[in-house]
């Protein structure tokens, strides 16, 4: 054996600190030290506030108390997200976490759904799930506390602020003996083999390690600048380059989901938190002005500014290889996909789980980096797939952005989906995918895609029982939905008054 006795991470923000505090879980110090090295002249993106269900396992796997978390970084709770005006102008649609519907007898639900539609059942397919009608009656109860109940199979995320859970797993990470080192990076030394063995800072110190873990954005020092990974552009399926971001003060109900709203040329984000309401516009350059963008999103703010606009230009895509001898690439440095379905986080807790998972000794074995480049970009590929699946299947023709979307090429892997699903409303599931059934069929439903059949089995059970089970299971949704706290009240009887934000 040749054990790794240091790991060095380059950069801080949310993907470096993550890194930092779940080696620190996993890791023991007495036989591999930890040192995170960046520079406060940098300040991170900061573009995703938003999460997916998958990070509250992350904060559970590190033994952090969830309630303490939350409070710490002034965080919402969060059942899904509203899109509004994305088939067309004036109509949205919800895409829950969680449950849609349970089971009809052996049957599956959406398949006994569809059949009860195309016989001219009037159920929308989202009375069937606990967070969307939470969502539209801006309720929320945690679904542990409510097993066994019409709720119990929800799924909830959290609205966070980045820099507060990046402060948050610093303390976390440096109680438990991670190194904080502050400095720029300049250059990288590396051994005859091509391996890295030490970072280079401008004042002149020299940082060794055996393993180096590159969270330094869209930079990406080390994984392109040293090891020189390549990028496999996605900008043909992606054409928004570019984001604008703002915070307001906290306005209005905290409504328990993100709004993301198609615009002209892209589509802007509204994320509550307890402190404060994060914005931002996500947009194509070749079609929309930074100028145009800014007053497109200054127009749609609906409280006082808390800091002033900022433009963060962005790659759509991924390294070709994320990990390359002793360098593994994180976060923005591994790839960005625009955060439409709040996946950054998720992505930067994956790729630390399949490293501690592949976990190497000093000879980075070549075979456990294949194996964790083929997983990572399966990740990535099907985070991509889901969200083109918004764009692609739009019916707005009012822009060239929009029209652009209408004869975009598809990835042969999201035409499959699509053909599947047309077909029988089947979807494909792998054993290790992000979204499953459920919310393919939310998007599906909401873009207005519907199978054109539904499974022969389901005709084992009469039309008369399934729309029996159909009313029974909304009526039981929504009654139940009705007795709960709105998510303020929630908010303020577990957590108490929210600390307000200073510009």
């Amino acid at each position: 054996m040749n054990p790794i006795k240091k790991i060095v991470i380059l950069g801080g923000g949310t993907a470096g600190w993550i890194a930092a505090a779940m080696l620190a879980a996993h890791v023991r110090r007495d036989l591999c030290s930890i040192e995170l090295i960046e520079s406060d002249e940098i300040s991170s993106v900061g573009v995703g506030e938003s999460t997916i269900p998958p990070v509250l396992r992350l904060i559970t796997s590190l033994g952090i108390d969830e309630e303490d978390f939350i409070r710490e970084t002034q965080a919402c709770y969060k059942l899904g997200i509203k899109f509004v005006d994305w088939r067309c102008k004036n109509e949205s649609y919800f895409h829950p976490y969680g449950a849609l519907g349970q089971r009809i007898g052996a049957q599956d639900f959406y398949q006994c759904w569809l059949k009860s539609t195309m016989a001219g059942g009037d159920y929308p397919l989202q009375d069937f799930a606990p967070c969307s009608v939470m969502a539209a009656q801006g309720r929320f109860f945690l679904p542990a506390q409510a097993a066994n109940t019409p709720i119990g199979g929800a799924g909830y995320a959290i609205h966070l602020d980045a820099k507060l859970v990046s402060a948050y797993l610093r303390r976390y990470a440096e109680a438990r003996g991670v190194v904080r080192s502050e400095g720029n990076y300049v250059a990288a030394e590396r051994n005859e083999g091509g391996f890295m063995s030490a970072l280079l800072l401008a004042d002149g110190r020299r940082i060794e390690g055996d393993f180096f873990i590159d969270c330094s954005g869209f930079r990406a020092l080390l994984s392109e600048g040293v090891m020189g990974s390549g990028f496999e552009d996605w900008s043909d399926y992606l054409p928004c380059d570019r984001a604008l971001v703002v915070k307001t003060a906290a306005a209005g109900s905290r409504m328990p989901y993100t709004t993301a709203t198609a615009r002209k040329s892209g589509w802007s984000w509204r994320i509550p938190l307890r402190n404060a309401t994060g914005h931002g516009y996500v947009y194509a350059s070749r079609f929309c002005s930074d100028a145009e963008a800014k007053s497109t999103l200054l127009g749609s703010l609906d409280a006082p500014r808390i800091n002033d606009p900022r433009v963060v230009n962005f790659r759509v895509g991924r390294r070709t290889a994320f990990w390359k001898n002793n360098c593994l690439a994180l976060g923005l440095s591994a790839g960005f996909v625009e955060p439409l379905e709040s996946t950054a986080i998720h992505l930067i807790a994956r790729g630390m789980d399949y490293l501690l998972r592949f976990f190497p000794d000093r000879d980075c074995e070549p075979s456990l980096q294949r194996e964790y480049n083929r997983r990572m970009a399966a990740d990535y590929q099907e985070v991509r797939d889901f969200i083109v699946l918004h764009y692609c299947t739009s019916e707005r023709r009012d822009s060239g952005f929009w029209r652009w979307c209408q004869t975009m090429p598809l990835p042969d892997s999201l035409r499959e989906r699509i053909d599947l699903f047309k077909a029988h409303g089947i979807v494909r599931e792998e054993r290790d995918e992000l979204f499953r059934s459920a919310s393919w069929q939310s998007i599906f439903e909401g873009m207005g895609i519907r199978p054109a059949k539904y499974s022969p089995r389901v005709d084992n059970i009469e039309l008369e029982q399934i729309n029996e089970n159909l009313k029974l299971a909304r009526s039981a949704i929504l009654s139940m939905v009705k007795t709960l706290p709105t998510h303020d009240d929630y908010l303020a009887g577990r957590f108490g008054a929210p600390a307000v934000e200073q510009g």
